[in-house]
């Protein structure tokens, strides 16, 4: 018997490493919720333009940095995306200046010459862009100054927004957050208040200030002018999905993008968020906390969110699967997700967590209409061995998950049985005590009413101003005082 098999009742003894198991790595890739921004991903399926077409502004520039960080495969590509698009559409040289240098080391990297595939650092275009960026902030910086002078709130509102989008182009997004936020003390209409607080969001989610956009979610949802399905709506959904994301809040995270609504996903809707991203971080979310009656009326019933599924085949498959039982085909399916999720920028955090979640619900729904289950059936059916099946029903009942033991020599584990005797009599004694109770209050009451300590009083009867006696709550009514002796 491998040294970490535990014996029966013996649930918190010491762990050894559950790779001295077989196959115990497989326990450990599921069960590993730790963190670490330095990795890279090896064998990805990503279609790289077509991910980055669905994006604008900083969010691309984003999403792109993020990918050729941890994908050494993409990155040559993903450096070249965001340098053309830097150059095309900001201002932003000092971006510019260290992408090309990291694009640089890349192609080296790769035996190739970088003068002969990207040519040199386009001086020209830092010079003349830097030049643009400036005069183009004096401007717009003057332009503030006479519209204040000038008392126009509506011009200086505007101002703000030009002066916050212009900060955007250069990357200055501390900058843009207070231009935007400015701005605030100049609107003169609940559209006006959307409008910033949705800028101000989108500021917020580029600088993961996650508390930033909730505050701003809740300003803009108490407008009149907002409705949950509305266009606005949508956004603020998914701005408030991405920030429960974020703090792990994550059947919250999964209510928000369920409440998204497919038809207001444009071509140049949103820059931040695209429809297969609110697939993805809903489908994930409610697998890994839903139950499965919530997973069939959200999920798999819902016409709404269906669409939003449509666009990932693959995450559709696992939901169906999941709630069929079909658990090892739906962890398999999600297993070749993994590389790709691990590609974004805000989920990537969270894959490790949410895909624990997801193995440990399923345990518990495959144990739950048992009294008993033979481990290797159970390992057979979650695609995995029975030592490392064991580690993990072990953690399980210690965290209180399954109320179960574990016959570690037959590999079997047994559901706790419940004594319904003990319960019967436990339920019988405390309604004893419950009719003991009421019992001797009624007889004070009638000790007390013998011997006149108890008199009851009926109130004053008021007549009508035409002689009636009218009928009120009052005449049902009496007065009990208590006279001692």
């Amino acid at each position: 018997m491998a040294s970490n098999n535990v014996e029966p009742m013996q649930l918190d003894m010491p762990m050894d490493d559950g790779s001295s198991a077989e196959g115990g790595d497989i326990g450990s890739t599921w069960n590993d919720t730790s963190y670490s921004s330095n990795y890279l991903v090896e064998n990805p399926t990503l279609d790289l333009e077509f991910y980055a077409s669905c994006y604008s502004g900083m969010a691309k520039i984003q999403r792109l940095l993020f990918i050729a960080d941890h994908c050494t495969s993409l990155r040559v590509d993903a450096l070249k995306m965001a340098l053309n698009y830097i150059k095309e559409n900001t201002f932003n040289t000092s971006l510019y200046t260290q992408i090309y240098c990291r694009l640089t080391e890349a192609l080296k990297q790769q035996g190739l010459t970088p003068e002969k595939v990207i040519g040199q650092i386009d001086s020209a275009w830092i010079e003349s862009r830097s030049k643009k960026g400036a005069s183009n902030l004096e401007k717009l910086d003057t332009d503030l100054k006479n519209y204040k002078s000038n008392s126009i709130k509506e011009s200086v509102r505007r101002g703000h927004d030009d002066l916050g989008d212009h900060y955007l182009k250069l990357g200055d997004i501390s900058n843009a957050l207070k231009c935007y936020s400015r701005s605030r003390d100049y609107c003169t209409s609940g559209k006006h208040v959307v409008n910033m607080c949705l800028n101000v969001i989108k500021v917020s989610i580029y600088a993961q200030n996650w508390n930033h956009v909730m505050s701003y979610v809740s300003k803009a949802e108490g407008t009149p002018e907002y409705s949950p399905n509305s266009p606005i709506g949508t956004k603020l959904h998914c701005a408030a999905g991405l920030a429960d994301l974020a703090n792990k809040k994550y059947k919250s995270a999964a209510k928000h993008f369920l409440a998204a609504n497919f038809d207001h996903f444009t071509p140049d809707y949103w820059e931040i968020l695209s429809p297969n991203n609110v697939a993805i971080y809903g489908g994930l979310c409610a697998l890994a906390s839903f139950n499965r009656s919530e997973l069939h009326r959200l999920i798999i019933t819902s016409s709404s969110f269906k669409l939003f599924l449509e666009l990932e085949p693959q995450l559709r498959d696992a939901i169906s699967k999941f709630y069929d039982s079909k658990y090892a085909s739906c962890l398999s399916i999600a297993s070749e997700m993994k590389d790709n999720l691990f590609l974004d920028i805000y989920l990537a955090p969270h894959i490790k967590i949410l895909y624990n979640m997801i193995r440990n619900l399923a345990l518990v729904q495959y144990f739950s209409p048992y009294l008993s289950a033979d481990m290797n059936k159970m390992a057979a059916a979650f695609n995995t061995n029975v030592n490392a099946l064991e580690n993990e029903l072990m953690q399980l009942i210690l965290d209180g998950q399954i109320q179960a033991r574990i016959d570690s020599h037959n590999k079997i584990i047994y559901a706790k049985d419940v004594d319904q005797r003990t319960v019967t009599f436990e339920k019988a004694f405390n309604m004893g005590k419950e009719w003991q109770k009421k019992t001797r209050a009624l007889i004070l009451r009638s000790a007390m009413l013998e011997n006149g300590n108890i008199i009851v009083r009926s109130p004053p009867q008021t007549r009508g101003d035409d002689g009636s006696n009218p009928v009120t709550q009052n005449n049902h009514t009496a007065s009990i005082s208590v006279v001692a002796k």
